[in-house]
């Protein structure tokens, strides 16, 4: 593993089986939520993980963190295979890799009080009395920007961005090294979004936390991420620095994705060909063969749907920018 990286994932999957049936049940399949990926994260950067709803982003964070059991491949974390570990030397893991939630409303309790949900952290690894943690939490809401006389206020009392505040400060409070964001501004006004991604932007140099920035909005993670890989159900179709996959998208479905952010200039966004990709995403239970997603690609020909693309590095500078199209590059604008 590169001394830089502080999180390798090595084809990782996450398959839910089916059962039918009521006395006798029976296999009926299984859903492939996260189908063989792999990427690396280098120590502080921010690596954003972008698709639509149903791709399998959130089950990526989660099963990095084992919050569900990964089906196979390998989590190395600082060089170790976290995945191999047993439930006492997890527990220690999970001092240094912490999760902000998508929901701000449903991952707050709401018969705690702020101070109880920030200070839970501590209590469950026996950090502290409770003089010192409730120091600790005063000074993590005054470094998210909320006052911390309002320490014994509950959830209810607070707005969507005063929430998600309390979920980062929550995250903060063991003193991670690297920080899962499972969508965290996509519940949020976009006045609101731009005060927490700020926030984290400015958390993440004071403190030298790395971030997984998950979000199915690539206007969100441009502004926030180092290296951006694009996923589509369950697999991985394109890895790249954040100015390379703005600037020239390889991928088919980057293209599409990206057509879809509004451009501010309205006579720019007036000119510009609008990429509409027609059909539904398909089941993850029977995903098409091939490419997955060739049912949709308006370049599609027939070895896409006979014959799975690899993810290939098509960069001529030296950097990687990698790909899981034959086509890689072609327009898709008619």
């Amino acid at each position: 593993m590169d001394n830089n990286n502080l999180l390798e994932v090595k084809n990782l999957k996450k398959y839910f089986y089916l059962r039918s049936g009521f006395f006798f049940q029976k296999s009926a399949g299984s859903v492939k939520a996260v189908d063989d990926i792999s990427f690396k994260i280098k120590e502080g950067e921010t690596f954003g993980l972008v698709g639509e709803s149903g791709c399998g982003k959130s089950t990526t964070a989660r099963a990095i963190l084992r919050l569900i059991e990964p089906t196979d491949g390998q989590v190395i974390y600082e060089g170790e295979d976290i995945l191999s570990f047993p439930r006492k030397k997890m527990f220690d893991i999970r001092k240094k890799i912490q999760i902000i939630f998508q929901d701000p409303y449903a991952s707050l309790s709401p018969r705690m009080t702020i101070g109880d949900i920030i200070s839970e952290p501590m209590e469950i690894h026996n950090i502290g009395d409770k003089k010192y943690r409730e120091k600790r939490v005063k000074k993590l809401l005054e470094i998210v920007g909320l006052n911390p006389e309002h320490i014994n206020r509950y959830p209810h009392e607070f707005s969507g961005g005063q929430r998600q505040r309390i979920g980062v400060a929550r995250a903060l409070v063991l003193n991670p090294k690297l920080i899962l964001c499972d969508e965290p501004v996509s519940a949020l006004d976009v006045s609101v979004q731009a005060q927490i991604l700020n926030l984290m932007t400015d958390l993440q140099k004071e403190f030298n936390l790395t971030y997984l920035f998950i979000a199915h909005d690539l206007s969100v993670v441009k502004h926030v991420s180092n290296n951006i890989a694009v996923m589509y159900l369950g697999k991985i179709v394109e890895v790249a620095s954040s100015e390379a996959l703005y600037e020239n998208p390889l991928h088919p479905y980057t293209m599409g994705l990206l057509s879809a952010v509004p451009i501010p200039d309205p006579e720019l966004e007036k000119k510009r060909k609008r990429i509409i990709l027609t059909g539904d995403v398909p089941s993850p239970i029977d995903p098409p063969s091939g490419c997955r997603f060739h049912p949709r690609c308006p370049i599609a020909k027939e070895i896409c749907s006979k014959q799975e693309p690899e993810l290939k590095n098509y960069s001529e500078d030296g950097k990687k920018h990698l790909s899981a199209c034959f086509f890689a590059g072609k327009s898709i604008v008619k």
